[in-house]
């Protein structure tokens, strides 16, 4: 069949009207004011419960230093890279992540399907928030429970009593989860300048002075040392085949990468800031967080002969005990939480973003009622986790599949999107960069010297995917 003149006139124009799409459309919607702006916001999307409530029991049930040495490592090879490639096809695309994908493939002449890949991540985003928000009302609570007392001079069964007491009372979980997401709303709504950057401007530095206070606290422990033994000093012996997976998994969530996070903050990211600088910059602050985490919560473990690998419990029943057991327990007990609360809030605000992205652009809504539409609907959908924690903890909407036998709502949400949709979003982005985005975009995008882009290119194409590959078989098997 035959192509006119016409024909191709109008697909060159087309091919125009995307290039300059792409050129254009990051000014019109706002950018972040500064390299540091953008580096507060993705730090405070990467630096969440991830790093204080999980990094340190997965680092104590797999043994410590040995365990963050390969951790330290899957962030290089796998994290780092992966980062990269989504803050580049954010800014390259200038919209929202399905948008993006959309344009870049538009204009390279590639499979349209590939918009799938944000239409993956901001699902993911979306069902996580929805849960996330309930464990964020739990910190809440919490600072109340400790600034009172009640934690003061409690047994273990006392503590776990107040945990499970607070479980167990869906009326009072629905009010910190509404709560909680209402702080996030509040700030989604009033867009990039305004909202986003202003909160994180203020939350993140708080939450760096929080972090060190509780350290400081920690080292008057006695114990200080012990726990940096326990971090920095690798005993291979401890270490795992399970334990190097969960690393390296690890590694990957920990950045908030999978969930369209970084592609949504991408889009807002001025053409003359680098993005390998910056995405080197937030991987180091949120890895420091990590460990300054671990540096607050073993001594405190060790100082009351606590087991550093208890598990998830450890932040929400087995630091209260100590707590309650410490000179200041209270004070320095509050202040974790509050620590908690901020971490958890940033990250809240990163997962509710590009859903109210892609709802200004797809259904031409403004931002409050884009920002008022999702945050109900994912606060509604949270009322179902609540309810499998208590009225419907025998409730295993899955239960005739092996694999998901037993597994309630709030466990079959954290399953999916931790084992399937991120890791398979991620490595739908790495094989996009590394293997379907025209080299020429990726080039400008990045501006590195050919040696470091063909070292990244390397790594997204060959590393970076049979990693992630790994990571998904084996929380699958």
């Amino acid at each position: 069949m035959s192509v006119t003149s016409s024909d191709s006139a109008s697909h060159s124009g087309a091919l125009e009207g995307s290039s300059a799409a792409l050129e254009g459309s990051n000014a019109q919607r706002g950018l972040w004011s500064s390299r540091l702006a953008f580096i507060l916001a993705a730090t405070g999307s990467a630096v969440g419960l991830g790093n204080i409530w999980k990094f340190p029991y997965v680092t104590g049930e797999n043994g410590g230093g040995a365990f963050v040495l390969v951790y330290l490592l899957c962030i290089a090879v796998v994290g780092i890279p992966i980062m990269m490639a989504e803050v580049m096809i954010g800014r390259r695309g200038g919209r929202s992540p399905v948008k993006s994908l959309s344009l870049i493939a538009e204009r390279d002449r590639l499979n349209p399907a590939w918009k799938l890949v944000g239409a993956i991540g901001i699902l993911a985003g979306f069902l996580i928030l929805s849960f996330y928000s309930v464990i964020g009302g739990w910190a809440i609570s919490y600072v109340g429970t400790t600034a009172s007392g009640q934690l003061t001079g409690q047994t273990a069964d006392a503590v776990g009593a107040i945990f499970s007491g607070l479980l167990s009372d869906p009326t009072t979980l629905l009010a910190w989860h509404t709560l909680f997401m209402a702080l996030v709303m509040v700030v989604v709504v009033r867009g990039v300048r305004s909202g986003l950057e202003r909160a994180v401007s203020i939350l993140m530095p708080a939450l760096f002075v929080l972090l060190l206070i509780v350290v400081g606290y920690a080292m008057t422990t006695g114990h200080f040392g012990q726990a940096v033994a326990f971090l920095f000093q690798p005993d291979f012996s401890k270490l795992t085949t399970s334990g190097i997976l969960v690393a390296l998994g690890h590694a990957f969530f920990t950045l908030s990468l999978g969930m369209a996070v970084m592609m949504a903050y991408g889009s807002y990211l001025p053409k003359n800031i680098s993005i390998a600088k910056t995405s080197m910059t937030v991987s180091v602050i949120d890895t420091g967080v990590a460990l300054l985490a671990g540096l607050a919560i073993f001594p405190i473990v060790f100082a009351n002969g606590l087991e550093p690998g208890a598990g998830p419990g450890l932040i929400f029943q087995t630091l209260p005990l100590a707590f309650g057991q410490m000179p200041m327990g209270s004070l320095f007990g509050t202040l974790f939480f509050v620590l908690l609360i901020f971490a958890a809030w940033t990250s809240g605000i990163s997962l509710l973003e590009p859903i109210v992205e892609w709802l200004e652009e797809r259904k031409g809504m403004n931002r409050t009622v884009s920002t008022l539409g999702a945050g109900i609907v994912c606060w509604a959908l949270g009322i179902a986790s609540i309810l499998s924690l208590n009225l419907w903890a025998d409730f295993a909407p899955l239960g005739f599949v092996p694999m998901l036998e037993g597994k309630t709502i709030f466990d079959l949400l954290d399953f999916f999107t931790a084992n399937i949709m991120l890791p398979l979003g991620g490595l739908l982005v790495a094989l996009f960069a590394g293997w379907v985005m025209s080299r020429e975009a990726m080039e400008k995008e990045l501006a590195l010297s050919p040696g470091m882009f063909n070292l990244w290119l390397i790594t997204v194409r060959f590393i970076t995917p049979v990693a992630v590959a790994i990571v998904f078989i084996y929380n699958l098997m």
